[in-house]
């Protein structure tokens, strides 16, 4: 999925050399640079770049075009770095949150818990805010909830249990004008739960009393099922005979599947000994502990319990593939295409000023992308096309669309972004996007591969420049 497309608005729009800079820059350039190269860059804005973007929140593929950047070639060389980062890393973790999204179903809530491991404060900003646009719910990261306007999530640390050894560090034992402590006494009493964990049980009640209408506990510091989920229990039923809802409770390790089985169990259990009009199999449960794609499925296979999961370190770092290959390449100049040749295919790029367009089928599942020097008209639904693939010649096939969408669209021209939507609308528009492709082209295993074309004259004229543009070699 495309992101980054917001910040490299406020990039170009805010693109200047300071005095500072040009300072700087005049300590590492050659003696004989001319005043008139520094004075250059003094005046130098985006204003004469024009920017043709994809959709942000767009699924897109190898080969296509996610930004067209036009404009003097000086500050469009000058761009390309700052572009690439923007852009990279922000697409990277909004694809691998969308995986995930798929991996664990569209029912389960998902939390971005990555904060600590992320590669740096603003590695982190960027992982919270790209994290709910791939389909997360919420993040614990309350700096990016603020700024972004996110839903916060979380809970206490192991931490905080571990500092609580008994009922001697609960400072405050009150509840709406109750012994708090005394009452949860009497319902873990009562349920023959005598043996857990005091300290735990003396966290909870302290969280308890600071959150009554948000009490969901982290229940694995000392033993899951035979202290944290009792204390949580013993607890929930006194916040009930004050009129309070209990939330859940929150696994960080072992096995989440047996665990969560295990934990659904006693809920129940406690639902059939108590009478209230509250559904104890209800409660929320949440996991995390190394999360990611292949654990998701995995307790999928294997049945599990899990109502939400907490997804950190393999989110934010994106351990599958640590970092995503956008390249910024030259591809026209004086209108004049240009080709930039490798010994691999695959990194040959595509010459020319091109348009993209996504083909879709009666199905309304897209066929494949279609690419075509953009001074060409636009194709149109219900008109056959033939369609090759860039670079081989065995490989086409003549496709008649039921819908077509352009998919790069002017975003920045004259200096001023254009149509710039809303984090949220950018966020529900990428959840729509997921359910335009088959399943079996975001599968995990072996999934079909979608299929990039270009028009037959973009590929005659690659092929073209590919041939004169390439030395003949002399063997002798």
């Amino acid at each position: 999925l495309f992101a980054g497309l917001d910040t490299v608005l406020d990039y170009v729009k805010n693109f200047r050399f300071s005095e500072s800079d040009v300072e700087f820059l005049k300590q590492y350039l050659p003696k004989g640079a001319e005043d008139g190269f520094f004075e250059y860059l003094r005046n130098l804005d985006c204003s004469q770049v024009t920017i043709y973007g994809v959709q942000e929140g767009s699924v897109v593929f190898p080969r296509v075009p996610i930004l067209r950047v036009e404009g003097p070639l000086g500050i469009c060389q000058l761009l390309e770095t700052t572009l690439l980062n923007l852009t990279n890393f922000a697409s990277l973790i909004t694809t691998n949150a969308a995986r995930m999204r798929i991996a664990a179903g569209p029912d389960k809530l998902l939390l971005e818990f990555g904060l600590r491991r992320a590669q740096g404060p603003n590695g982190a900003m960027t992982a919270s805010k790209c994290a709910l646009l791939g389909g997360f719910d919420g993040t614990s990261n309350c700096q990016a909830g603020k700024l972004f306007d996110i839903k916060i999530s979380g809970t206490h640390a192991h931490s905080f249990v571990c500092s609580f050894q008994g009922v001697e560090d609960l400072k405050n034992r009150m509840l709406d004008g109750v012994d708090f402590w005394a009452l949860v006494g009497k319902k873990r009493i009562s349920q023959g739960w005598s043996n857990t964990n005091e300290g735990e049980l003396a966290a909870f009640v302290a969280y308890a009393i600071a959150f009554p209408e948000g009490f969901l506990a982290l229940v694995d510091t000392y033993d899951t099922l035979e202290s944290g989920v009792p204390n949580f229990l013993a607890v929930s039923l006194a916040l009930l005979e004050l009129g309070y809802k209990p939330k859940g409770i929150r696994l960080d390790s072992g096995d989440l599947s047996y665990l969560s089985i295990e934990t659904r169990k006693m809920f129940m259990e406690v639902n059939n000994k108590v009478s209230s009009d509250f559904d104890f199999s209800k409660l929320t449960i949440v996991a995390s502990n190394d999360i990611n794609e292949k654990v998701l499925i995995s307790l999928n296979d294997q049945g599990h319990e899990i109502d939400a999961f907490g997804i950190g370190t393999n989110l934010v770092t994106c351990q599958a593939q640590p970092a995503l290959g956008m390249v910024f390449k030259l591809v026209e100049i004086k209108k004049r295409p240009c080709i930039k040749l490798s010994q691999t295919v695959a990194k040959m790029t595509i010459p020319g000023c091109k348009n993209a367009y996504r083909f879709y089928g009666s199905d309304g599942k897209a066929i494949l992308d279609f690419m075509q020097p953009s001074h060409h008209k636009d194709p149109k639904p219900g008109t056959k096309y033939l369609c090759r693939h860039p670079t081989d010649m065995s490989k086409r096939a003549y496709v008649t669309p039921s819908k077509v969408t352009p998919l790069l669209k002017p975003v920045w021209k004259d200096g001023k972004a254009i149509d710039t939507p809303s984090f949220a609308e950018t966020r529900q528009f990428a959840l729509e996007q997921l359910t335009k492709l088959r399943q079996d082209m975001v599968r995990l295993h072996n999934p079909t591969g979608y299929k990039v074309s270009v028009s037959e004259d973009l590929y005659e004229s690659t092929q073209e420049l590919w041939l004169s543009s390439a030395p003949v070699k002399e063997i002798s």
